[in-house]
């Protein structure tokens, strides 16, 4: 055998560690922009009309810090451990580009906000501490619009609205070691961003981005092949998959014995994969010096304190809280606190049924409640302004007191976040209230008896499932009305006496 073929061999039957970092930016829900007045609210604006000089990049122009951006992100690397800077300053990171209309940006080089943070994540039952590099301040860049002409050509639109709206960067360390891992990772940091009510956290709209750097190397061994940058990623979903694909590519290369660039690849979401943008064998030189236009900031230790005297109770607290004052299992708690909106949910509704069992309520918002926001693809929030939680309130009482069963409680509570009505409204219009009366339900029992004389036989016989079929005969035939409990009993005595 030839010493290619061995090592070909030896190369194939190697293990590869994955290696992954996240650089997310986040857009911080500020009024203005970054440096200048123009409104940082562009989402549905017409192009080009939250601009001014300033955010145009015209010559002699001032910029002026925006303060609330500055304390959203102490806020944000509190929140993620960090290390706060004593003093901070803002560069000018240089570039050519169309979307960068003054040719550079001013961000954070050598001198960031913060520093040395680190964040929690549990993957398949195990909690892992991932590094934060860093959180710094800078501003958004303007937005392209690719278009294509009626005669085939094609050419780009710039839409300078976006352009100085505050941008966090939060940069990860290498830490992460599977696609789950940095899904997770991304599903922590944003939901810590969304209670600590700086960024929407909609990756859809571009508000939460995230490039992923990712290399491989071969198991116990300190150095990594060739790093791949992957962009346009646009959600949690495809995070995971642009990571599992790269990953997956990069171990078939190695084991071939082809190698591995550094470069940038975008992930391509129609066909699933990622595809080479361009190379990145150098360094881009950025020519990063210190923003002449802006004075360095000193942050007191007094000013930090009181920011994070603000700080609100955040996901892993809520969550610990939830289990010791609420009872709520582990899984449950997880599952409420992962969303802002949830754990408000569920506290409202219960401050407004404190009758209903905390357990209860949590399994109507993690079952029925959750299936109609997946359907409609909207979180609690949204669900809040079709069912609020006093409405919601209401059905469970109503259920509580077995005016309705459940399975009318789900489809009524469908009811009200499709048309808006109360569920008294709906019970009354529909006629669903339950029927507990035991002389109504025992003649609907005596003629399912009756009609099914088959299944009967079978209970007789010793076949207990039939039991279900029979009270599900009488269910139908009370169109769910029927307290399931008597329709038990009753059914269960009519057919030991007979």
């Amino acid at each position: 055998m030839s010493a290619i073929a061995i090592v070909a061999i030896l190369k194939s039957a190697m293990d590869y560690e994955t290696i992954i970092g996240l650089e997310v930016h986040a857009q911080l829900l500020t009024k203005s922009k970054m440096y200048c007045r123009c409104s940082a609210d562009y989402a549905s604006a017409p192009p080009n009309t939250h601009v001014c000089p300033v955010c145009l990049g015209m010559p002699g122009v001032l910029p002026v810090i925006n303060q609330q951006a500055v304390e959203y992100t102490i806020m944000t690397a509190l929140a993620l451990n960090c290390t706060i800077s004593d003093h901070t300053k803002f560069d000018r990171k240089n570039y050519p580009y169309p979307d960068l209309m003054k040719g550079y940006q001013i961000s954070q080089y050598d001198a960031p906000i913060s520093h040395h943070g680190w964040l929690n994540i549990e993957v398949d039952g195990k909690e892992r501490r991932v590094g934060i590099t860093r959180v710094h301040l800078e501003e958004d860049v303007a937005k392209l619009l690719h278009r294509i002409s009626p005669e085939g050509q094609s050419y780009s639109l710039v839409d300078v609205n976006r352009a100085g709206v505050p941008l966090m960067e939060i940069v990860g360390e290498p830490d992460l070691r599977s696609p789950e891992e940095a899904r997770q990772y991304l599903i922590k940091l944003r939901t810590i961003l969304q209670y600590l009510g700086v960024s929407t956290g909609n990756m859809e709209e571009g508000s939460f981005r995230c490039d992923a750097n990712i290399s491989i190397r071969p198991e116990n061994s300190p150095k990594s092949l060739a790093k791949v940058e992957v962009k346009n990623m646009n959600s949690f979903k495809a995070v995971y998959l642009a990571l599992e694909y790269e990953a997956k590519r990069q171990r078939k290369m190695a084991e071939e014995g082809k190698k591995l660039v550094q470069e940038t690849r975008g992930w391509v979401e129609g066909k699933g994969i990622t595809v080479a943008q361009r190379s990145k064998e150098y360094a881009h030189d950025y020519r990063y010096f210190p923003e002449p236009d802006l004075p360095p900031l000193v942050l007191s230790r007094e000013q930090v304190g009181e920011i994070r005297s603000r700080l609100p109770e955040l996901p892993e607290a809520r969550r610990e809280r939830f289990i010791a004052e609420y009872k709520l299992p582990a899984y449950d708690a997880n599952l409420l606190t992962s969303s802002k909106a949830m754990a408000d949910y569920f506290e409202n509704l219960h401050r407004a049924i404190t009758a209903v069992p905390p357990k209860e309520i949590s399994n109507w918002l993690l079952g029925p409640a959750s299936s109609i926001m997946n359907a409609n693809n909207i979180d609690a929030a949204g669900f809040s302004e079709r069912v609020s939680p006093e409405q919601f309130a209401r059905l469970l009482v109503l259920h509580s007191q077995a005016a309705v069963n459940t399975a009318t409680a789900k489809s009524v509570l469908e009811e009200m976040f499709n048309t808006g009505k109360s569920a008294d409204d709906i019970i009354a219009q529909q006629g669903l209230s339950q029927i507990s009366d035991a002389d109504e339900i025992e003649k609907e029992v005596l003629a399912t008896i009756k009609n099914n004389a088959q299944a009967v036989a079978d209970y007789k016989k010793g076949k207990k499932e039939s039991l279900k079929f029979l009270v599900g005969q009488v269910m139908r035939a009370t169109k769910g009305r029927a307290n399931p409990a008597l329709v038990n009993e009753l059914l269960a005595k009519k057919l030991e006496e007979g």
